[in-house]
């Protein structure tokens, strides 16, 4: 068991809360198959980037802007049941109220319906795509969070599960654990700590939130 002491846990969503990988990968194969593209490019960088970013990277001949836009146009059947990552609902519920948070690349709607369907509840502070300039690996999303947790940034730890997040953790300044959902332990192997499980993690918090 990895026991950690913070002032705050800083999650990331999908493949961290959300056993929504698969579901993310499917999104993005149909969107490049309705636009007559090779999905494999997308897939290679698409976990843990914004679909800004991931465009940006994986077709720069594209206007990104233009083709987010453009998911909004692509026929998409009823919302999956998505299902909490084994772990997540315990870990949540020993967190004492206001000592964490959410960052994550997807749209604040997108969040709070995986969240909700997972059946895992909606932070006070939830920071989304549409908050940030920048998303990971720039830091600013969790920087955010810190921010409106009230909480120092090296005082926090990040959860995460695709390297651009523990980048984006790292230059927050702060401690950041690699879980081994997407990405092999090398992969994360700029993390603090690397665990298969979220079950095998527990954290001593203030009891108090730092901003009520």
């Amino acid at each position: 068991m990895l026991r950690i002491g913070c002032s705050a846990v800083l999650f990331d969503l999908d493949g961290v809360l959300v056993d929504s990988t698969g579901y993310v990968e499917h999104q993005w194969r149909e969107w490049a198959k309705w636009r007559g593209l090779d999905p494999a490019p997308f897939l290679r960088v698409c976990h843990g980037r914004r679909a800004l970013e991931t465009i940006r990277l994986a077709a720069p001949q594209l206007d990104a802007e233009a083709e987010v836009a453009r998911f909004r146009e692509i026929p998409v059947a009823e919302e999956p049941v998505l299902h909490a990552v084994p772990g997540a609902a315990d870990l949540l519920a020993a967190l004492p109220a206001g000592t964490w948070a959410v960052v994550t690349s997807g749209t604040r709607a997108m969040a709070t319906q995986r969240l909700s369907s997972a059946g895992l509840p909606v932070p006070r502070v939830l920071v989304t795509a549409e908050d940030v300039r920048h998303g990971k690996p720039s830091p600013e999303g969790y920087l955010r969070a810190a921010e409106l947790l009230g909480v120092p940034p090296a005082d926090c730890v990040v959860i995460e599960d695709a390297p651009p997040g523990i980048e984006a953790a790292l230059a927050a300044g702060m401690r950041a654990v690699g879980l081994t959902t997407t990405h092999s332990p090398e992969e994360l192997a700029a993390a603090h700590h690397r665990i298969a499980s979220l079950a095998e993690l527990r954290f001593t918090l203030p009891s108090v939130a730092p901003r009520a």
